[in-house]
């Protein structure tokens, strides 16, 4: 038996949303509503399957956490091939906890893999064109992926508190709308692997921005006060949830986690649960 079956998975609610597959010993994350649309392939990695050591172990993709260089390209071969991709059609996201999206193209392939990003500032990626491998990075905030099967556009999309409460899902929405003629009923959409609500605790100051950007009916479920005078409990997964439809996605076209980074500590990484000292977690999703 390997290492992460081994594991015992804490998830949350009843039954299992996200299914974990294993390829030559590197396991990841899909959801099956994703799986199910023709042509669709996408994954979200764990920190099982790689080389990397310490508390980088094993499959750290990240390149700006003193990690050996190596030892990244390695980890993101084996996750690619695992996957079903090519390390040479992916495209990075420059994560900044902004609500830019960007288009890219084939001509994009590659950057922030083996050539350089001519771009900044970007927490969403999207495009229509086939074999663009979209890739953004987490260890605690919200992963979002489009699905349009309609258009054949796809989007991957970063998401922290700020990202959220700038309902970056939403901009994403749109700019699929500008770019592609997607309409948000055709869309299907997931909330990947992040932090959960009993996890998550914030101050006052982030609860206000919530308050002032989300209808007052939905502030129970949103926030709860937490035992600790001026701290909160922030639902990060229901906020993304009522973005999307606001933005005009089906409710049944909509997959929520149940797998929480910080539950999970020894299968996913997670910055809180670490105190910051990890590697990253990555979400790819693509078209053939």
């Amino acid at each position: 038996m390997s290492n992460f079956q081994k594991i015992q998975l804490q998830r949350k609610g009843t039954g299992e949303v996200l299914k974990v597959n294993e390829k030559n010993g590197v396991p990841y994350l899909t959801f099956p509503m994703l799986s199910a649309l023709p042509g669709v392939l996408h994954g979200f990695s764990t920190r099982e399957g790689g080389v990397s050591r310490d508390h980088l172990s094993t499959m750290n993709l990240s390149f700006s956490r003193g990690d050996e260089e190596e030892n990244v390209r390695e980890n993101y071969r084996r996750i690619a091939a695992a996957i079903g991709f090519s390390t040479e059609d992916m495209v990075f996201s420059d994560q900044t906890h902004t609500t830019n999206v960007r288009l890219v193209t084939r001509e994009d392939c590659g950057k922030g893999w083996n050539r350089e990003r001519d771009y900044s500032d970007v927490d969403g990626l999207i495009t229509e064109d086939p074999e663009v491998v979209l890739c953004t990075f987490f260890a605690d905030c919200v992963p979002l992926f489009f699905v349009d099967p309609v258009r054949h556009a796809i989007g991957l999309t970063h998401s922290g508190w700020r990202g959220t409460v700038g309902k970056i899902g939403k901009r994403t929405v749109e700019r699929m709308q500008e770019c592609f003629g997607s309409r948000p009923e055709d869309l299907y959409a997931a909330i990947g692997p992040s932090i959960c609500q009993d996890c998550y605790q914030v101050s006052e100051d982030v609860i206000d921005e919530f308050r002032a950007n989300f209808a007052p009916k939905h502030h129970a479920e949103l926030f709860r006060a937490d035992t600790e005078e001026g701290k909160y409990r922030l639902n990060l997964w229901r906020a993304n949830e009522l973005i999307f439809e606001e933005a005009g996605i089906k409710k049944d076209h909509i997959q929520v986690t149940d797998l929480c980074t910080c539950c999970n500590p020894q299968f996913l990484y997670s910055h809180r649960a670490s105190n910051g000292r990890r590697g990253n977690l990555a979400a790819f999703l693509t078209q053939k």
